[in-house]
């Protein structure tokens, strides 16, 4: 009996959160203001941001703002956010505490 062995390379190269979140003009200065993120890409519509992907390092999210009103009205009324848990894995994370939350240039 011959065995053939075939390698497929990985299609898939990145899992990334997507979190609806009800203000995203909020969630954007926790994430870029407080955290470093740097927005890459985003949606606008109509002059609002509806969707945006933000980039630290390696790491990379997007968020959306839930729809509050018209037919894609999609605010969740159950809580949010329950058995889901995103863990950001880094070389310092007292070092970037210190760098982002803190101002200190230093590092």
């Amino acid at each position: 009996m011959t065995t053939v062995e075939t390698k497929i390379e990985a299609n898939v190269q990145q899992a990334v959160p997507f979190f609806m979140v009800h203000d995203i003009d909020t969630s954007l200065r926790f994430y870029i203001d407080g955290l470093g993120f740097a927005k890459t890409t985003e949606w606008v519509d109509d002059g609002k941001l509806r969707w945006c992907w933000l980039e630290l390092g390696g790491a990379a999210i997007m968020l959306q703002e839930f729809w509050k009103s018209g037919h894609h009205t999609n605010v969740p009324t159950d809580k949010l956010g329950v058995g889901v848990s995103i863990c950001f894995m880094c070389k310092d994370a007292v070092a970037l505490c210190r760098q982002q939350v803190m101002g200190d240039s230093n590092g």
